[in-house]
């Protein structure tokens, strides 16, 4: 299955110079910092990782998943200083690419330019339906919609194809990303669980019954279209 656009060949020549290396990072590594600057920005080509938030006392809010294809970073390239942090979730690989030429891929490249823009308009999106889940959906939906989405969206990216599908988080990261506690996300796995819907092994979530977590959480999926790789 196709996932990512093709190239036109001048943008292919450009994204040749832009690139200036990759980056193999391990698990658990920060990869950006919440407000500090990186003259990097990143595209995912293997791996997982999770965007996050700290209040000062150490609670922290995980505000999404990335995974290949996601840009890592723009938000610093564009104001200054990232806003958010960035964890690698597993060993990853990046691709990385110099800030400072970003203005010309906007200057003499539109259809990149069209693509980052697509890029940013779906964050926008993700962050809407996550903050459907948080302001509307009861606990158990929460977690259905969260567990399918991130399942959903590595599938499409053919991030794991074991079946039964893994991701690999742990309870931890779901209370933190839907805003639960600890003991208040263990109890709502478990009905999951009893449910059939997923089981837990080795640390990770096994996805059981996609169909039936998409029924739960009232979602309807991902849309069927190409998306940019920058």
């Amino acid at each position: 299955m196709k996932t990512f656009r093709d190239f036109t060949k001048e943008e292919l020549a450009f994204v040749s110079r832009f690139k200036r290396g990759e980056l193999a990072v391990d698990r658990g590594a920060t990869v950006l910092m919440e407000g500090h600057h990186s003259a990097h920005l990143y595209t995912v080509l293997s791996g997982w990782a999770f965007r996050y938030k700290l209040l000062p006392d150490g609670r922290r809010q995980i505000l999404n998943y990335m995974m290949p294809g996601d840009l890592v970073g723009l938000q610093g390239s564009l104001l200054g200083e990232m806003q958010h942090s960035v964890e690698a979730l597993s060993p990853m690989l990046l691709c990385v690419f110099e800030r400072d030429q970003l203005s010309e891929l906007y200057r003499n490249h539109p259809g990149l330019a069209f693509d980052i823009t697509w890029i940013a308009s779906r964050e926008e999106q993700i962050l809407d339906e996550n903050l459907l889940s948080l302001g509307r959906r009861s606990a158990i939906e929460r977690a259905a919609y969260l567990i399918s989405f991130i399942g959903s969206r590595a599938h499409v990216v053919g991030l794991n194809g074991m079946q039964p599908q893994q991701i690999p988080i742990t309870q931890q990261h779901l209370a933190d990303t839907l805003g639960l506690s600890l003991v208040h996300t263990n109890k709502t796995i478990r009905k999951l669980a009893d449910r059939k819907l997923i089981a837990w092994r080795d640390g990770a979530c096994e996805i059981r019954d996609m169909d039936g977590l998409k029924t739960l959480a009232r979602w309807e999926g991902l849309p069927d279209t190409l998306r940019p790789l920058v």
